[in-house]
C-alpha cells in the first residue's frame, strides 16, 4: 500500500524526537494505521543537524516553503513553533492541500480559528495532540472518547516548568528565584522564562481545551492570565499549614451566562489527586456530566513524549484522510456550524475561594475591622491563621481562607481592608478551587 508521506519542518528537540520513534517503531506503526509512514523531506535551517539527526537517509532543505510546495509530500509536520513564519507555512501547506500534524500551541490559541476554517475549506485534516500536554492524550479524549459528556470544567497542570518550581518551593523551602535557577541549571526552564513562569503557555493550552470542552471559538485574548513570579515562599507555608497546596492551574468553566478562562497560582486541598502532581509532569482534571471526574497524568514536554502524540496524530491521518471530511471528527469537538461564540466572563464575576494574608499592627481590634468589611460584602470566612509576633516585633500576618464568592467582591474588600492604617502591606490574594 502507498506510504503516507511526510514532512517535517524543524529538527529540534520534538522533530529529532518524531524522526527517531517514527524510524524505531516503524513497523508497529504501520501495523496501525494500515498503511507505512515516512519521513521524505525535513526543512531546518541548521542542515547539519538536521544531517546527524536524520543520517542522510531523507532529502533535506533549509527552504520551509518549498517543502510544504513539494507535490510529493501528504501531511506537513509543523515544528518550529511561534506565531510568525509558522501561520504562513501551515496556511500554505493547507493552501496546498496538505494535511497538518503541528504541535504549536501559541499559533493555535491565536490563529486557530482562521486556520481551521482554511482547512475546512481545502478539505485537509489539522491534528494538534501535541500541542497540549505533551504525549498525554487530552485532545483525543476531549475530542472523542467524553462526546456524551456535558463537559462542566477543566482544571489542569499544563506547564511543566511551573509545576517544577512550585515543587521545590514546597519541598525546600527556597523562593521563587532560587527554585527558577535551579529549573533552568537542570534544562526545565529557557534562558528567557517568560512564557512559563507567567502563564501564557498554560494560556495558550487551556485556551484550546476550552474550545473543544465547550464548542467555542478559540479565545486567547479574553483568557485571565497569572503566573507565579510573584508568589512567595511564605505563602505556599501557609497554605500547607491549612492543607493545600498551590499549583498553576489552568481553569476553564461552563457558567450559565459564559465561560471562566483562567490561568493563576491556585491554591487545592493536599488530599486530592492533582494536588499530588509533583516536579515537571503535567496533569489535567476533567468534570462531566456522565462519565463524573476523570484525571489525565503524565509527560507534558520531552523529545519522545510529544513525538509520540504527533505520531498518533499521523496514525489517524493515514487512518481518515480518504474519508469525506463530514465524516470525519471535527477538528474542535463540534460541527464547525454548531460552533457558539460564548462569551468568556469578566474576572470580576468569576466565582472561588480566596486565600488573603495581610500584614498588620498587632493591635486590638484589627481582627474585628477586618472581619466586618468582609461581612459588609457578604464573604464568611473557612479558616484562620493568626501568627504570633515574634519577640520584638510590632505586625504580624493574618491568614484567611474564605467560601466561595465572586471576585467582584473579594476586590471591593481588598480595597477596604487596605485603606485601614494598620495594615501595612498590600493584601495577598490567591484563588482556591477545591476540585471536588
Amino acid at each position: 500500500m502507498k506510504s503516507l508521506n511526510v514532512g517535517l519542518l524543524g529538527i529540534g528537540t520534538v522533530g529529532g524526537g518524531t524522526f527517531n520513534v517514527l524510524t524505531r517503531n516503524a513497523a508497529l506503526i504501520s501495523r496501525r494505521a494500515g498503511r507505512p509512514i515516512r519521513i521524505v523531506q525535513v526543512a531546518d535551517k541548521n542542515l547539519a543537524l538536521a544531517r546527524e539527526v536524520t543520517g542522510g537517509k531523507v532529502e533535506l532543505t533549509d527552504d520551509a516553503f518549498a517543502l510544504v510546495a513539494n507535490p510529493a509530500i501528504d501531511v506537513v509536520v509543523e515544528l518550529i513553533g511561534g506565531y510568525g513564519v509558522a501561520k504562513e507555512l501551515v496556511l500554505a501547506a493547507i493552501n496546498n492541500g496538505k494535511h497538518v500534524v503541528t504541535a504549536n500551541k501559541a499559533l493555535l490559541a491565536v490563529h486557530g480559528n482562521e486556520i481551521f476554517a482554511a482547512a475546512r475549506a481545502r478539505g485537509v485534516i489539522v491534528a494538534f495532540e501535541a500541542a497540549v500536554a505533551g504525549g498525554i492524550p487530552i485532545i483525543k479524549a476531549l475530542r472523542e472518547g467524553l462526546t456524551a459528556n456535558r463537559i462542566q470544567w477543566i482544571a489542569g497542570i499544563i506547564n511543566g516548568t511551573t509545576n517544577f518550581i512550585l515543587s521545590e518551593m514546597r519541598d525546600k523551602g527556597i523562593s521563587f528565584d532560587v527554585a527558577l535557577k535551579e529549573a533552568q541549571l537542570l534544562g526545565y526552564a529557557e534562558a528567557d522564562p517568560t512564557f512559563d513562569i507567567e502563564g501564557i503557555d498554560a494560556a495558550h493550552k487551556i485556551t484550546i481545551l476550552s474550545a473543544l470542552a465547550f464548542g467555542i471559538p478559540m479565545q486567547f485574548n479574553r483568557a485571565h492570565v497569572e503566573g507565579i513570579s510573584k508568589l512567595e515562599a511564605a505563602d505556599i507555608k501557609y497554605a500547607e499549614q491549612l492543607g493545600y497546596r498551590i499549583k498553576l492551574l489552568g481553569i476553564a468553566k461552563w457558567r450559565v451566562g459564559g465561560v471562566e478562562l483562567r490561568v493563576h497560582p491556585t491554591l487545592i486541598p493536599a488530599r486530592r489527586l492533582i494536588a499530588n502532581v509533583e516536579g515537571a509532569m503535567n496533569a489535567i482534571l476533567v468534570q462531566a456530566d456522565a462519565v463524573g471526574s476523570t484525571m489525565y497524568y503524565g509527560k507534558g514536554a520531552g523529545a519522545e513524549p510529544t513525538a509520540s502524540a504527533v505520531i498518533a496524530d499521523l496514525v489517524d491521518v493515514a487512518r481518515l484522510h480518504t474519508a469525506s471530511p463530514e465524516h470525519r471528527v471535527p477538528s474542535l469537538a463540534f460541527q464547525p456550524d454548531a460552533v457558539k461564540d460564548t462569551s468568556v466572563m469578566p474576572m470580576a464575576d468569576i466565582e472561588s475561594g480566596y486565600y488573603l494574608r495581610l500584614r498588620v499592627e498587632d493591635k486590638r481590634g484589627v481582627l474585628a475591622d477586618i472581619t466586618r468589611i468582609l461581612a459588609d460584602q457578604q464573604i464568611s470566612i473557612d479558616a484562620m491563621i493568626q501568627r504570633e509576633p515574634g519577640e520584638g516585633e510590632s505586625q504580624t500576618d493574618i491568614i484567611m481562607l474564605t467560601h466561595v464568592t465572586q471576585e467582584k467582591f473579594v476586590d471591593a474588600a481588598i480595597t477596604k481592608i487596605e485603606a485601614l492604617s494598620v495594615v501595612t502591606q498590600k493584601v495577598v490574594r490567591l484563588r482556591m478551587e477545591e476540585l471536588g
